[in-house]
């Protein structure tokens, strides 16, 4: 084919020097962007059809420029075929490395994912694929394609969060009314049920929810039609772009569309306070599951031992998954110092968050892989916890309640269980166990019902408001959260954006 017909660059009619082959190299972005290919194939088809709805393609061209993207986009799957024929089963992740470089050593001459898309499409249907880039600029289609990637990728954590929050409620179920010690400066504060426990990281889920559900609305608006930054030379139609790729609407400002990588910021915050979260639960599982606390197994089929030591179970995933927060961390940060002084519109250092995105995603595709597993194969070790529910004076809080129940005024009833407290270090003796005559040197207003007050059980349904760790509170927080959960299951597979 002539290099009119297929020019080696997409830029290359203005300039007449060859660009130095280590810059070259060094400047691609093909070799990591070509995870874009789906996105790319049907931000083409997209365009396509807005194009020949303004009459630059005919129905005939339309179809063949369809069928021909269409074939391109499927060589990632071929490639997929290929691998698995000739090496066998391998995991996901090295399958998809392994994809992608047999992608790129594919296409040497390809600058990016747009002139891999370009160069190949020509094979299939010739000259035609010259007339699909009519109207548009690359940074349209980038901003385009990352749109669809990172709301692929919101999709793909949404389902993996609500599987995780399922698996802890089953965890909850099967806690039943088991106790615990809750904590407050990492020193044992008030018992509370383990079901009450596992449900506030169920909260902690649901707020991540939010805010990945916020961050798709606010990126689902199409940056095609905009051009390189002042919108495109053709009066197209650009709903029928949005429309097709189940985008809400066009996006109302070319400069912006260019530029804004906001929902990328977006998902990468949240996707950091996600790791926060799941960091947290790993380093309480990490700590709970060591000699000096004792409240749980570790689950041998996620865990290792020591080269040097026979006797360890060390907790590796919970290690590793409190270790990833610090990656998507470290990307949203990357990110947001990447924007924070480029000018209107697009620049090449844009091109750089790319490889935050496709990190973060990837990381919370490997920890939401795990973690519903591993959750579902805890064992709990309930006599332990309760024991250690049960001493170091956890049931403090409701013998102050019991007094300011009788007129004290709360702060004397602080005072006064404080010296209860004290009698008790000094003699070795729970409160239950101290005598009610020398409870009634503090206070006249210790009876015989002060024990009854004070059991473990009653301790625990002191709290008995929305939220609170009494028995009955904690039944309907489950029967709640079971339900807001099933219900976010039942509406979290939006129709993809390529699927």
């Amino acid at each position: 084919m002539s290099n009119e017909q297929q020019p080696a660059k997409m830029w290359s009619g203005r300039f007449r020097e060859p660009l130095d082959r280590t810059f070259e190299q060094w400047q691609r972005s093909f070799p990591f962007d070509w995870r874009l290919l789906p996105q790319e194939v049907a931000a083409s088809k997209a365009h396509a059809q807005a194009i020949a709805a303004a009459d630059i393609l005919t129905p005939a061209e339309l179809e063949q420029t369809l069928a021909g993207l269409t074939r391109v986009g499927e060589r990632a799957i071929n490639w997929s075929n290929r691998i698995s024929a000739t090496s066998g089963q391998v995991d996901y992740e090295t399958s998809d490395q392994q994809i992608g470089a047999a992608i790129v050593a594919s296409a040497p001459q390809a600058e990016d994912i747009h002139h891999f898309v370009e160069l190949e499409l020509t094979k299939e249907i010739g000259a035609l694929a010259l007339k699909l880039h009519t109207g548009r600029s690359r940074n349209e289609q980038i901003a385009t394609d990352m749109r669809l990637f990172v709301r692929d990728a919101i999709d793909a954590t949404t389902n993996g969060l609500i599987a995780w929050a399922k698996a802890l409620i089953v965890l909850a179920e099967s806690a039943d009314v088991a106790t615990m010690p809750s904590y407050t400066h990492l020193q044992r504060a008030e018992p509370v049920l383990v079901a009450h426990w596992l449900l506030a990281y169920v909260s902690m889920i649901e707020r991540d929810l939010s805010r990945l559900a916020d961050a798709r609305t606010r990126l689902n608006l199409c940056p095609l039609g905009s051009g390189a930054v002042a919108g495109a030379t053709l009066a197209l139609d650009r709903t029928l772009a949005a429309f097709a790729l189940q985008f809400d609407a066009p996006t109302p400002n070319s400069m912006d569309a260019t530029s804004d990588r906001d929902f990328m910021l977006d998902f990468a915050q949240a996707a950091s306070t996600l790791g926060l979260h799941i960091s947290r639960f790993a380093e309480e599982l990490t700590l709970y599951s060591t000699a000096e606390f004792g409240f749980l197994d570790l689950p041998e089929a996620y865990s290792t031992g020591s080269s040097a030591m026979p006797q360890k179970k060390n907790p590796d995933l919970t290690e590793l998954a409190r270790g990833k927060s610090a990656r998507l961390l470290g990307a949203a940060t990357s990110l947001a110092t990447l924007v924070k002084g480029l000018p209107l519109a697009y620049n090449k250092d844009l091109q750089e968050g790319q490889e935050q995105i496709f990190d973060i995603a990837d990381t919370l595709a490997g920890l939401l892989s795990v973690l519903p597993g591993f959750t579902r194969s805890l064992k709990f070790r309930f006599e332990k916890m309760k024991t250690a529910a049960e001493t170091g004076y956890l049931n403090a809080m409701a013998a102050a309640t019991y007094l300011s129940n009788k007129g004290v005024p709360f702060r004397k009833a602080h005072e006064i269980i404080g010296n209860a407290v004290r009698l008790g270090l000094e003699r070795n003796l729970e409160l239950n166990a101290l005598p009610l005559a020398e409870l009634q040197t503090f206070s006249e207003h210790f009876a015989p019902d002060f024990f009854d007050a004070i059991t473990l059980q009653a301790t625990l349904d002191c709290h008995d408001v929305i939220g609170g760790t009494a028995t009955s509170r904690v039944a309907e927080a489950l029967t709640a959260a079971r339900t807001r959960i099933a219900s976010l299951a039942s509406s979290s597979n939006p129709e993809g954006a390529h699927g």
